[in-house]
């Protein structure tokens, strides 16, 4: 791992943060264009969110900065700066999670985590629509979590997400150990989001050095046959599913929740793996690499 960058050296002016900011863009660039979203849009929202970014970096305190101050900043002309600091303040907040989102997060990670919504290896195991008192359910699983929605406008909406599944014997089984929609372009654009941001944070934390270092790491291979990645991503989400079920277990033991008056932070834990063909010849060999480590 490189020692991290004086506090006195602007990254932005590193060849190395450059290209690495031009490669991390451009399967962006690859989704807003698929998405029907132009440059001239793009520039858009980058303009507004580099004077958004130089209000925050730049406050004396409570202070905000002036306009001056922002064009200095930012390199947008001064004379845009004050429209686009009053569009700003006009627009509607950007949306939260989906309530709808929130609820069915929450009744996934009651299901991956209860003993008795759990089979003997400790996977989610299908449920009955309804049982008597006592025997889980789905409908009791609901319940547990929200007396305000009814289990079949959950369950509904997850058919259609692609969350949940009807078995042969009409239980409810949930196809993905993880809150992660299949269908519905709405919820995977709020993970998008929020999972992309939340890596790009910890890199950027990580990179300029400010303080203890968040947990980043990775493994990566060349020179490997489209077979073996194949094989490997389904050993990494199974390794990756545990991983994320000792965190959800861990904060549905309890504890970890704020009370009122109490700072209140968030978290995000997340595993990805990503596979794709090579058109250069590959170099000789393979090469592992882990990301800076956490320590």
């Amino acid at each position: 791992m490189n020692d991290p960058q004086p506090a006195n050296e602007p990254l932005g002016h590193l060849p190395a943060l450059l290209a690495a900011m031009r490669r991390l863009l451009r399967p962006l660039v690859r989704l807003a264009m698929r998405g029907g979203i132009t440059f001239p849009a793009l520039s858009d929202i980058l303009k507004d969110l580099y004077i958004e970014v130089a209000e925050q970096e730049g406050r004396d305190g409570a202070q905000a900065p002036t306009d001056s101050r922002v064009s200095m900043l930012t390199g947008v002309h001064r004379k845009y700066v004050k429209r686009l600091r009053q569009d700003a303040r006009d627009r509607s907040p950007e949306p939260g999670m989906p309530r709808g989102l929130s609820l069915g997060a929450q009744i996934a990670a009651l299901w991956n985590s209860r003993i008795e919504y759990l089979d003997d290896d400790g996977a989610p195991r299908p449920l009955p629509r309804q049982a008597p008192p006592g025997e889980p359910s789905f409908d009791g699983l609901v319940a547990s979590v929200s007396t305000d929605m009814r289990s079949r406008v959950v369950l509904d909406e997850w058919l259609r997400l692609g969350v949940a599944s009807i078995d042969e014997e009409g239980r409810v089984q949930l196809v993905r150990s993880a809150f992660v929609p299949s269908a519905g372009l709405s919820e995977k654009a709020f993970y998008l989001g929020r999972n992309v941001h939340d890596h790009l944070a910890t890199s950027a934390h990580n990179l300029e050095g400010a303080g203890p270092p968040m947990l980043e790491r990775c493994v990566h291979y060349e020179n490997l046959t489209p077979e073996a990645c194949r094989s490997l991503m389904v050993v990494a989400e199974r390794s990756g599913m545990r991983a994320l079920r000792a965190v959800n277990d861990r904060v549905q033991a309890g504890g970890a929740t704020a009370r009122p008056g109490e700072p209140v932070w968030r978290m995000n834990f997340g595993v990805y793996y990503f596979m794709e063909p090579v058109e250069a010849d590959p170099p000789e060999g393979n090469a592992v690499q882990e990301a800076p480590r956490d320590e």
